[in-house]
């Protein structure tokens, strides 16, 4: 099934699956951070991404979130789903400002 909304964003071959945003890993053991980022459900975790669009950090106390509220927003509004994760981090994000 073919997203129409997304033509012309999204590269052909992405086009025919569910557009997620999720956590992309990066960081050494014991050192993680994420990356908030639109990829196509069906890549792995550190796959190829659409856009990147924010930044997590869970070891920094308080957590480190930086997020595009813009961009977040015009991809929920052309269908893309966030992972639970992302819902909170974003929850949490929107609520300090």
């Amino acid at each position: 099934m073919l997203l129409p909304n997304f033509a012309g964003i999204i590269p052909e071959h992405f086009r025919k699956y569910m557009v997620r945003i999720r956590l992309k890993q990066q960081g050494k053991k014991g050192q993680k951070s994420y990356r908030i980022v639109i990829m196509d459900s069906e890549r792995w975790r550190n796959g190829e991404t659409i856009e990147d669009i924010g930044f997590y950090d869970p070891i920094q106390n308080p957590s480190t979130i930086k997020l595009d509220q813009t961009k977040y927003e015009s991809w929920l509004a052309k269908g893309a789903q966030p992972s639970d994760t992302v819902k909170a981090i974003a929850k949490n994000f929107f609520e300090k400002k």
